[in-house]
């Protein structure tokens, strides 16, 4: 069975990374042999449906069970229609998260535990935080 671990980093001892769609590495670990692949997640820099193109990509890689954090909408769509099955980790990296899972520890997840575009970050665009053209302090007309 090959298990997908949402990651900071490449391999075993990467840090569980809480996001799905935007998360850094996935990890994939084979339970009977715990050896691992790791790939880069190319969807983490999407300007929009990394979760879904995230979904997608864990599904090419023959991953049945899925461990992370959080999961939004439209990529619980597509992972639930893969037949992936989710589990909830928070904290510890990748081998914790995947011996939990062998102790029957970890919650399965049965819904989406994220908004929709829950990990678009911290709105620091044009106009988000106060960059925009706002009050206009210290002018004269």
């Amino acid at each position: 069975m090959k298990i997908c671990v949402t990651a900071g980093a490449a391999g075993l001892d990467a840090p569980v990374d809480p996001r799905f769609g935007r998360c850094p590495f996935f990890v994939v670990v084979d339970l009977d042999s715990m050896s691992e692949s790791s790939m880069q997640n190319t969807a983490a820099g999407a300007a929009g449906g990394a979760g879904i193109q995230a979904a997608q990509l864990v599904s090419q890689l023959g991953a049945s069970v899925l461990i992370t954090g959080n999961v939004g909408p439209n990529a619980m769509q597509v992972l639930s229609s893969a037949g992936i099955e989710i589990y909830q980790s928070q904290g510890g990296t990748v081998r914790d998260a995947v011996e939990r899972f062998r102790r029957g520890e970890l919650a399965k997840v049965s819904g989406p535990t994220a908004p929709p575009h829950g990990g678009m970050g911290r709105g620091m665009g044009p106009g988000g935080m106060g960059g925009g053209m706002g009050a206009g302090r210290g002018r004269r007309w």
